[in-house]
């Protein structure tokens, strides 16, 4: 029996990857691809500030190949559609029917993308739905995934969060009101192993910046001398 084509919406982050552990496990899609959208002007997946060699690393080791969708910084809301849209009328025309995406509990950013995707011909998949956050955060961690902070919204974390792994540590140390996945936009990640990868990513952590209300910590591939 033939499954249906999907891709994954691919941030890079722990959610999206998670996400296509559970689809991988659950079997009933065939996941033919990765979109990201990355900021052209920086060369990094936009709001996590990931470097494109990471997020190709990322995508060799998962198997998928990239679709990236290149938007340019700052970014108006008409051309973030407008690429998007080119992109699922490619992904239509080459007999794609479902998009996954890492979602937790944000209507009105499930509300967005099934509006978007209506009428399409792509069906908006969300594997991770309404799970609770914490014992969602702790099945990510138990399974072998790990990851990085590699954004902080310095309105509701300290910079000093940026950079750091994606454990028990910094559950338990995230300040009371922060969601232990980052949902409400806290904190974004990068994800260098998992079992969804067939190898773990050699990533060290590099130097930290702020900018836009943001720390970013850039994340580096290591390079063999």
């Amino acid at each position: 029996m033939t499954r249906p084509k999907a891709l994954i919406s691919w941030s890079s982050g722990k959610d999206s990857a998670f996400a296509l552990h559970e689809v991988a496990r659950g079997g009933e899609f065939e996941v033919v691809g990765a979109l990201t959208t990355v900021t052209e002007t920086f060369g990094r997946v936009s709001i996590h500030g990931v470097r494109q060699e990471i997020l190709q690393a990322q995508c060799k080791a998962a198997g998928l190949p990239q679709r990236i969708v290149p938007i340019p910084y700052p970014c108006p809301n008409e051309i973030y559609e407008a690429r998007m849209g080119e992109a699922i009328a490619q992904a239509v025309a080459d007999g794609i029917t479902y998009m996954i995406f890492g979602d937790l509990f944000l209507a009105d950013i499930r509300a967005y993308r099934e509006q978007k995707l209506a009428g399409t011909g792509i069906t908006p998949v969300f594997p991770l739905w309404e799970r609770p956050t914490l014992g969602l955060a702790q099945a990510m961690i138990a399974s072998g995934l790990e990851a990085h902070i590699a954004t902080v919204d310095l309105k509701q974390l300290p910079a000093a969060f940026a950079g750091r792994k994606f454990d028990a540590a910094l559950l338990a140390d995230l300040p009371e009101g922060v969601d232990a996945c980052g949902e409400n936009g806290e904190f974004h990640t990068c994800v260098v192993a998992g079992p969804m990868f067939s190898g773990r990513l050699a990533v060290t952590t590099g130097e930290r910046v702020e900018r836009d209300g943001y720390a970013y910590c850039d994340l580096v591939m290591d390079t063999v001398p």
